[in-house]
């Protein structure tokens, strides 16, 4: 990889922001970027390797960082969140069981032998789009707290659920290594906590600010990439580490500095990367080549979008039902992860980001819907200084 092909990565990356920017559109921006990989890699023009060692490693910081500051979004403090937790969880749980039926049929109607993934797919939903999405269009009330919850807990779950369906002949393997990320992370709170308390944290906070030495970034990121290294010798996915330590930082509470200095560089440079070399990575002529694995693509997308919907029956608002079926984390990591370890039928890792695109394109519009309803008044003086 040269600095020339690194520009050009960095260039072809702002077609995300640039697809994004109507707002009325709501598209995320990862959905621009992940085009611009797939017109510059395997599939288009082949400009970039994604096997070159160097673009693996800054694709796998960035998805690291990815899922961390995903992770640090799921509002742990929040007392609503905590008193809605139950609801939440009770939704969780009702998908859960409809995609078992849902993910085994299309298991058995496809002839994949990747049920488990399907069903891991169709339970999961994406804090990364979904929070955000809330948060733009200022949505509120016990409904979406619910939901909020629901989201919260499906991403979790899913996402120490899917080393283990990815690759079931490995699952012991990979649930002892899920286990000692989890032991860890756990290691961390306490560790962060007991800073946090005793001072500590604010003392190191003061003295970076005042010297210009940004110790909290190189002590986050350090923290970050070491769980990483445990996640990779234990054979799961970085994934799971980024997620793991977020929700750490969520539970201790994150500086507002850091939070700025975090978004700098995962979205600004190596979450980008990640998205642009995913892209790069698919060969969309095998999905031309099988119609087969297009329909499975649709199938998933739709199935997750009614399935989410199907939550009306315990009191969810059709809106934020579909909302909640947003997908992106999940299965881009199934993708990236069952590509690597080459378990993945022709055609199948775009199949699953087409069905995660589905579902983007129904929460973009279920997101306008529940606007009309759950959208809360700004408060007097926002805005003003």
């Amino acid at each position: 990889m040269t600095f020339l092909s690194l520009a050009l990565i960095a260039a072809v990356a702002l077609a995300g922001p640039l697809l994004a920017l109507p707002v009325r559109w709501r598209l995320p921006v990862v959905l621009g970027e992940l085009l611009a990989g797939i017109v510059i890699g395997r599939t288009g023009l082949s400009l970039v390797d994604p096997g070159d060692p160097t673009f693996s490693l800054l694709a796998n910081m960035g998805f690291a960082l990815m899922m961390f500051v995903a992770g640090s979004h799921v509002p742990l403090r929040d007392p609503q969140i905590r008193s809605a937790l139950g609801k939440g969880f009770r939704q969780a749980i009702a998908a859960a069981i409809a995609a078992a039926v849902i993910g085994t049929g299309m298991g058995w109607a496809f002839g994949t032998g990747h049920a488990p993934l399907y069903v891991v797919l169709l339970a999961s939903s994406s804090a990364a789009l979904v929070l955000p999405i809330v948060d733009s269009l200022r949505l509120g009330g016990p409904s979406v707290v619910a939901m909020t919850a629901q989201v919260a807990i499906a991403d979790i779950a899913c996402i120490v659920a899917l080393p283990l369906a990815v690759d079931p002949p490995h699952a012991g393997r990979a649930a002892l290594g899920a286990l000692a990320v989890a032991a860890c992370a756990a290691v961390l709170f306490f560790v962060l906590r007991s800073a946090e308390r005793s001072g500590t944290r604010q003392r190191v906070h003061q003295l970076s600010e005042d010297r210009k030495f940004a110790l909290e970034l190189r002590i986050q990121l350090s923290l970050l990439f070491a769980l990483a290294g445990v996640a990779t010798f234990g054979h799961v996915s970085v994934m799971l580490a980024g997620f793991s330590f977020g929700l750490v930082v969520a539970a201790v509470g994150e500086p507002r500095r850091l939070a700025r200095q975090l978004f700098a560089v995962s979205d600004g440079f190596l979450g980008p990367i990640f998205i642009v070399w995913l892209g790069a990575s698919l060969n969309l002529r095998d999905l031309a080549g099988h119609p087969d694995m297009i329909a499975l693509g649709l199938s998933l997308g739709t199935g997750t979008v009614l399935l989410h919907s199907g939550l009306r029956a315990l009191g969810l608002p059709l809106p934020l039902g579909v909302l909640s079926a947003a997908q992106l984390g999940v299965p881009v990591a199934a993708a990236s992860i069952g590509t690597q370890l080459h378990v993945l039928l022709p055609g199948e890792d775009a199949a699953l980001l087409l069905g995660a695109l589905v579902t983007i394109a129904a929460a973009a519009m279920a997101g306008s819907r529940a606007a009309k309803s759950f959208a809360q008044p700004v408060p007097a003086g926002h805005g003003k200084h």
